[in-house]
């Protein structure tokens, strides 16, 4: 989402007759920001710090509370509203523009291209400040979302990845399994992503959208945050472990080539040994192919900013480090499976060591040589080895 956001200010940024260069040769930088976890905004701080030791027009956008904006002002020239791009009060701006944010096309970079279906979120996680940063939901219409997914195929790229803070609660003229269903129609030869989706709203006919669609690709992000039914009341979200589990148990049976991936907090307030016990039993029991991990921090103006912490940052380690471990061992059974099978690969960039990298249909990460023309398209690789957090192969020649 901040990938798009970031197009989007570029693309606007073109049209008003300037030009992008080096951070180290810019006149004009513009910082975006997010404020989801407080080590982001203790690092945005500090690139502000340095920037401003530079002799530019400084700008901070983005997701920020207005308490970190208040601390930002007075690092920065201007802070201003990301949603308010069009009208931003700013000299060196050629031409004024009154239309929504949206309708600026992005300044696509890569080989997949991001489209936000919505913005905003109203579930009020406990921990969250996306409501407080990006307000209520508001989705765009479906036809506009159709026609920005028709242009990219026609671009050429490869993927498109439908986002919003919860796509299941799109409300654009269709519903967010029919967007998919619209979007697949479309002739070409690319894959569907989308992120995030909330369990609460994850639907019967969204798991059929996404077994029938052939481009959507088989990988689902489901966060599941706690597996503890007390701390997910807690966190306010608004279902159980046995809620969730039911609903990995209907997407497997009805697409069995599924891989999964979620979302979990450690060290949420209150979350005793007991409670981070059944998260691990969770883990245990389903088999993830990528957990992402974060700490708990407090957040202003959450709900949870004002409970008690009760678990240390060294706690908050060690559960990490346990949880980790499990996906690690897990992670290197089922990528063990590959070896030897040719899979369609999508070529991203190239690492530091200068091999080609990309992603399957089921978002594994692969490393192997190739020429760098690749990029941006499919290919075939057949997979020579493994670890836990990847495959490795050569460009199959069949």
């Amino acid at each position: 989402m901040n990938k798009n956001d970031s197009e989007r200010v570029a693309s606007f940024l073109d049209e008003n007759g300037l030009q992008e260069t080096e951070e180290k040769s810019a006149n004009i930088v513009i910082v975006n920001s997010c404020s989801i976890r407080q080590s982001a905004v203790d690092r945005i701080r500090e690139k502000v710090k340095s920037l401003k030791k530079e002799k530019v027009t400084l700008i901070v956008t983005g997701c920020l509370l207005d308490k970190d904006k208040k601390e930002i002002e007075d690092l920065a020239d201007f802070v201003l509203p990301l949603n308010d791009l069009p009208s931003w009060p700013l000299p060196f701006l050629e031409k004024k523009k009154n239309f929504d944010y949206f309708q600026i096309d992005p300044k696509r970079k890569g080989s997949s291209a991001y489209i936000s279906i919505m913005t905003g979120c109203e579930n009020f996680c406990a921990y969250c400040v996306v409501p407080y940063t990006k307000g209520k939901e508001i989705s765009r219409p479906a036809n506009e979302i159709i026609a920005e997914a028709e242009r990219v195929v026609k671009d050429g790229y490869k993927e498109i990845w439908v986002l919003g803070q919860n796509v299941n609660s799109f409300a654009g003229g269709i519903s967010f399994p029919d967007l998919l269903r619209e979007i697949n129609k479309i002739r070409g030869n690319f894959w569907i992503r989308f992120t995030s989706s909330h369990p609460k709203d994850f639907s019967d006919d969204l798991i059929s959208a996404m077994k029938d669609c052939k481009k959507v690709t088989k990988y689902l992000n489901l966060p599941v945050q706690s597996g503890d039914n007390e701390i997910l009341k807690k966190m306010n979200r608004p279902y159980t472990i046995e809620y969730f589990k039911e609903l990995i148990r209907k997407t497997k049976e009805s697409i069995p080539e599924i891989t999964l991936s979620t979302d979990v907090i450690v060290g949420f307030p209150g979350e005793r040994e007991k409670h981070f016990h059944n998260t691990v039993k969770l883990f245990n029991e389903i088999d993830f192919d990528m957990i992402y991990i974060g700490r708990y921090s407090p957040r202003f103006q959450t709900a949870s900013y004002n409970m008690k912490e009760t678990v240390t940052e060294n706690e908050k380690r060690r559960r990490e480090k346990i949880i980790t471990e499990i996906l690690k061992e897990k992670n290197l059974e089922k990528n063990k499976r590959y070896k030897g099978k040719k899979l369609k690969v999508l070529v991203s960039g190239v690492n530091r060591k200068g091999l080609l990298i990309g992603k399957t249909e089921d978002y594994k990460n692969v490393i192997f040589e190739g020429p760098k023309k690749l990029i941006g398209d499919f290919t075939k690789v057949e997979i020579t080895n493994c670890s836990s957090w990847g495959l490795k192969g050569k460009i199959s020649q069949k």
